[in-house]
């Protein structure tokens, strides 16, 4: 299936109630099952990656599939090791190639009975009832990992005999979304240290208490670049907090160099343009790796030179992001290049392409689908395949778009 998208003006102005962080939702929702406690939480995240990982913490099945969703999987493989029975963990064609075998080393570690059913260091897994939980553990962990790994490893921590002391080895990457982890469960009265690369976390018990969600700031990102490419805006974007721990809430900061003026109200915040020439932009990725790819969109569109730097994780995300987006943006006559390890340069064309419809594959990711959407502003309209893969994280991002005025034809 295929999305035309197109708008007959270049005004971007209205209301859009963003949906709940899959993020800070995931983490809740594994924390509320540690607990063995029940409490409300508001404004949970409708992505299909929330609506998994509940399924799965729901269900009696043996045999748990987690489809595409990376978070749900790495989460549920440390909740299921303190687990007792037996359950396979799988998921889609894409999860069994990325790797799970630091994490799994860690839990084994700590007395998870885990094993591989088919590849080695890669799912699918099968969880038994752990052997014996280790007194006074100590982990080393890469540093530079998916975070999830950490993150996964940190939210059971309280629940092991003598908690967890998660030694970092290197440079750490996406530190903001391991401060993410451990901001949710001191929230629900989790004590720890972070001194150094070493985090320390004791035994101790998770609080119940309700919890509201905050929107999505990976998801306002695509509204940031609907503003860039804007000729005027005057758009709201509500349940966004001013004091966030989402690392992409730096999106507010980094968009000012292309006019866009943020301002927080009750509900959320403003988003205004102002004119402003942008010749270059440079910025490390290396905290917010997931709205790497929209400012690569932003700077292919106005067009600048954008070098983006702090990409380590891309290539092992739902795709290989960098290449996905140097496939893609090719088709609007931009050149992307590799110019060091992590980095990348994107070089604005002469012209931009503006007399064709171009057609966009989406590499089954969520965010290649909303970040090239907002192209449409800038040629007549672009085709974006595989729409629904915006369900792994913003479901009704589709819906959103046409309150704000778009055409989205199926064809």
């Amino acid at each position: 299936m295929t999305y035309k998208i197109s708008k007959s003006d270049k005004q971007i102005k209205g209301i859009i109630r963003l949906d709940g962080s899959k993020s800070i939702s995931n983490r809740v929702l594994i924390i509320r099952a540690l607990s063995g406690l029940d409490f409300p939480i508001h404004q949970l995240s409708d992505s299909n990656d929330t609506q998994t990982l509940i399924r799965l913490l729901n269900t009696q099945e043996s045999s748990l599939d987690a489809g595409p969703a990376g978070t749900t999987f790495r989460f549920m493989t440390a909740y299921l090791a303190l687990r007792e029975g037996t359950q396979l963990l799988t998921g889609s064609a894409r999860m069994k190639q990325r790797p799970i075998g630091i994490l799994v080393d860690c839990l084994q570690q700590l007395g998870a009975h885990i094993e591989y059913t088919e590849k080695d260091g890669y799912p699918p897994l099968r969880i038994h009832s752990p052997k014996s939980l280790r007194s006074n553990a100590t982990l080393e962990i890469p540093a530079n990992v998916s975070s999830q790994f950490i993150s996964a490893l940190l939210m059971i921590a309280p629940s092991l005999p003598d908690g967890l002391r998660l030694q970092l080895k290197g440079e750490i990457v996406s530190r903001p979304y391991i401060q993410m982890t451990l901001n949710t469960m001191a929230r629900f009265g989790a004590k720890y240290t972070w001194e150094g690369n070493t985090i320390s976390v004791p035994h101790q018990d998770y609080q119940a208490q309700s919890f509201t969600v905050e929107a999505d700031w990976s998801a306002a990102s695509y509204y940031y670049a609907l503003a860039a490419f804007s000729d005027d805006t005057d758009l709201y974007l509500n349940g966004l907090f001013k004091e966030s721990w989402q690392a992409d809430a730096a999106i507010a900061k980094m968009m000012k160099s292309f006019g866009i003026i943020t301002t927080f109200t009750e509900k959320g915040i403003r988003l205004e343009k102002k004119s402003m020439d942008i010749l270059s932009f440079q910025y490390d990725f290396l905290n917010c790796p997931d709205i790497a790819q929209t400012l690569a969109v932003i700077c292919a569109g106005k067009p600048c030179t954008g070098t983006l730097e702090g990409l380590q994780t891309l290539k092992i995300k739902e795709t290989d992001r960098i290449q996905a987006l140097i496939n893609e943006l090719a088709k609007i006559g931009v050149h992307i290049e590799e110019v060091a390890e992590n980095t990348m340069q994107i070089h604005k064309p002469k012209t931009v392409h503006d007399d064709s419809i171009p057609t966009f594959e989406t590499y089954h990711d969520h965010r290649m689908a909303m970040a090239l959407a907002a192209l449409s502003l800038i040629v007549e309209a672009v085709k974006i395949k595989d729409p629904n893969v915006v369900g792994k994280s913003y479901p009704a991002f589709w819906e959103d778009l046409k309150t704000l005025g778009f055409e989205v034809l199926r064809c």
